[in-house]
Order: C-alpha cells, then sequence, then structure tokens
C-alpha cells in the first residue's frame, strides 16, 4: 500500500461514452464503468491508499489525450487505440483488462439473417479503422465478401440509423447501442465479433504512461487492487451498482443501465481467473487479428505493450 494517499484522476473511455449519442446521452457513463463508480462511491480506493476522481472526457477532448498530457493518471482505453497510439510512438501500457471479450458487434436490421445477407447492402460504420475491421470480419467469418458490402460514414449514430431504415446493418457495441435497439425495437440482430473469426480479446484496458508505471508502481498496484473490488462487488450486486451509479449521474436511464448491467457484467470476467487479469496468449491472437485487418501497420511489441504481471488475485474480503 502507498505510503500516503495519492490523489489520481481516471478517464473514461471517450469513444465509447461517445458511442452513446442519441440514445443515453454521449456525456454519461454506461454499465461498463460500473466497477469504477462502485469502487470509489464505497471507498474501496481509499481503503487502498488512493483517491480516485472519475473524470468524463468532452467532445474536445478524450482519454488519450488527457493521459499524455499529463491531466490524468489512468485512462480506460479500446484495446485498439492503445496499440495505435503505440504505434504513433506513445508510450502507454496496458495494466489492466476491463472486459474480457470484444464488444464490438455488427447490428441489423431483422431481415439480414446472417452477416452474408449485407452483401450488395448498405452498412454504416463510425470512420473508426478498426470499425472496418470488425465489419469486414463479421461479414467473412459468415463466409460472405467484404468487398460486396456497401460501407457508409455515420459515425456514432448506428440506432438511429438501424431504425430509419439509412443502413440494413452498423457496426457498433452490443453493450450499449445493442441493448438500446432492443429495448427500442426489438428483433434487431446482434452479430459479435468473436462469433464470426475474431478471437476473444480485452475489448478495455485500464492505461497509464510508462513514466507513471515507472515512478509509481505502487500506486498503479493499490488502484488495480480498488476497482478489482469494485467489479467483484457490482457483478456480485448488480442492482446496487445500477443504483450506485444512479446517484452519481442521475440523468441516466435507470432501466437500461440495469438492462446493459446484465448484458454486460458476465464479459467482465469471462474465461480468465481474475478479474482485470490481461492473459499473454489472448493478447497475441488479438494483434495477430489487428494486423491481419489492417487496424496495426506492424506487429506489436507486446511486452511493452502490457504489464500483464500486475493483475494478482485479491485477497478474501
Amino acid at each position: 500500500m502507498p505510503s500516503r494517499r495519492a490523489a489520481l484522476v481516471l478517464v473514461l473511455l471517450a469513444s465509447l461514452l461517445a458511442g452513446c449519442g442519441g440514445t443515453t446521452g454521449g456525456d454519461r457513463p454506461n454499465a461498463v464503468h460500473a466497477g469504477i463508480y462502485t469502487a470509489t462511491s464505497r471507498g474501496y480506493d481509499e481503503a487502498e491508499g488512493v483517491t480516485l476522481t472519475i473524470r468524463k472526457p468532452g467532445a474536445a477532448t478524450d482519454a488519450l489525450s488527457l493521459l499524455e498530457a499529463g491531466r490524468a493518471d489512468f485512462a480506460v482505453l479500446d484495446i485498439h487505440d492503445l496499440a495505435l497510439a503505440r504505434e504513433r510512438g506513445h508510450d502507454l501500457v496496458g495494466v489492466m483488462a476491463i472486459v474480457q471479450r470484444p464488444l464490438a458487434a455488427v447490428l441489423a436490421r431483422p431481415d439480414v439473417r446472417t452477416p452474408r445477407d449485407l452483401e450488395g447492402r448498405r452498412a454504416g460504420v463510425t470512420g473508426l479503422p478498426s470499425d472496418e475491421a470488425v465489419l469486414r470480419s463479421v461479414v467473412r467469418g459468415a463466409g460472405g465478401d467484404p468487398g460486396r458490402v456497401r460501407e457508409t460514414t455515420i459515425g456514432f449514430d448506428a440506432v438511429r440509423a438501424l431504425l430509419a431504415g439509412r443502413v440494413a446493418g452498423a457496426t457498433a457495441f452490443w453493450n450499449v447501442e445493442g441493448v438500446a435497439l432492443d429495448r427500442r425495437r426489438p428483433g434487431f440482430r446482434t452479430f459479435r465479433v468473436d462469433d464470426y473469426g475474431a478471437p476473444s480479446y480485452p475489448e478495455l484496458v485500464l492505461c497509464v504512461t510508462r513514466q507513471t508505471l515507472a515512478e509509481r508502481a505502487s500506486v498503479v498496484r493499490a488502484t488495480i487492487r480498488a476497482l478489482q473490488r469494485g467489479y467483484r462487488e457490482a457483478q456480485a450486486d448488480p442492482e446496487s451498482a445500477v443504483q450506485t451509479m444512479l446517484q452519481a449521474d442521475p440523468g441516466l436511464d435507470g432501466d437500461e443501465l440495469a438492462a446493459q448491467m446484465d448484458a454486460v457484467a458476465p464479459a467482465w470476467t469471462a474465461g480468465a481467473a481474475e478479474f482485470g487479469q490481461l492473459q499473454p496468449a489472448v493478447l497475441r491472437r488479438w494483434a495477430a487479428w489487428d494486423l491481419r485487418f489492417g487496424i496495426l501497420k506492424r506487429p506489436l511489441d507486446l511486452r511493452r505493450a502490457f504489464d500483464t504481471a500486475l493483475v494478482t488475485r485479491p485477497p478474501d474480503e
């Protein structure tokens, strides 16, 4: 435990928040963050000798830029964004998995029985390279030809675009847009990327700079322990975790948050021995997939990109 209390800033994921646009509000958290809110609300951070302040990135900033500028100590990043940042020369390190499987999916209208049915039809993407890779992987995994799908950039507006019939399918997160779509109009289909050729990988990762890890390793470990406890509690008592988030942000939709929780909670520990575990074999398969589908231009040095030894089994409370 750190010898004196450390005041830290933890920034949530910018693109996942933006992905809620038109559903739950672009500047608000969703259930994937429940363990973070639980940890801070119940003082699990202070019990470890740290004080975490949660910051939600706005339209003009993102988690990555705040982390690199030293205005945040930790950031929850999409694993592809971490890899791309490292490819651009930024020495960031993933230290903990927030989920153990991809959240990316292709959502589709009811008449799209298989991703192969998107051939010759319009499919929306946000414009991010990882989205294009998800669409190609899902269509190819279903035996289709991705080159025959008519990609169109719709930004973070998958739900509205699908409901309006502007596209037959769209890349999105199944735990947010997928839940919102199902609640608004049941019958739409969700094709998760790891069900169609992609490996299972941790979509969201807690990240720090190399300097923070080198100079404040004990603080990083303490923060990991606090978040592990928060996510364990949120998984054990999801109703309480939903109430904690509603207290932090009363503008959230409680029913939608509960539905998100039901969807995403199993992904927090799926296939892992401990919450937060970063598994080298899993990371190798993910990095090969990113390279194959063009997200990365060159192989990623996984030993530099991740520290897989920081997450350990928490003591019994």
